[in-house]
């Protein structure tokens, strides 16, 4: 009888370890699992830290001398259009294409917009000025930057 009570005993202990040790595995995971979404999140950032709209490197390098040379931009020549290159590009779409917004560098519909109509004028886009960098809009700042 002794025996019994003691097995009962050791199997309830190692039941209790076994318990705590999952509830422990289990809230390390619970924990570890929110430290693995701002790793995503900031990846995110770092790819929407530029907009080439389609450009390749050497092409978007053409529009930041373009950018240099006439509206200010003087971050390094990369090939990756950030918010410094948006900015001077901003500045001209503002000069001479009907760009209302902040100077930001954000491209975003109102940047599109401008940017479409500069490319209806003289780079063969033939889209609506609607603010969506299509494949139309995507062609013609290509041909912009060649």
């Amino acid at each position: 009888m002794r025996s019994n009570v003691l097995a009962r005993t050791l199997v309830g202990i190692t039941a209790v370890a076994g318990l705590a040790a999952g509830s422990l595995a289990t809230a390390g995971t619970s924990f570890a699992a929110p430290v693995s979404q701002p790793a995503v999140s900031v990846q995110a950032a770092t790819l929407a830290s530029y907009e080439n709209f389609g450009l390749t490197t050497a092409e978007a390098k053409n529009v930041q001398d373009f950018l240099a040379d006439y509206w200010g931009y003087t971050d390094s020549i990369d090939g990756q259009l950030g918010t410094n290159s948006w900015k001077a590009f901003q500045r001209c779409l503002k000069t001479y294409w009907g760009y209302t917004g902040d100077i930001d560098g954000d491209p975003g519909t109102n940047t599109i917009k401008a940017l479409q109509r500069l490319l209806k004028a003289d780079y063969g886009y033939t889209g609506d000025i609607d603010g969506i960098a299509g494949s139309g809009t995507r062609a013609a700042f290509k041909r912009f930057a060649a």
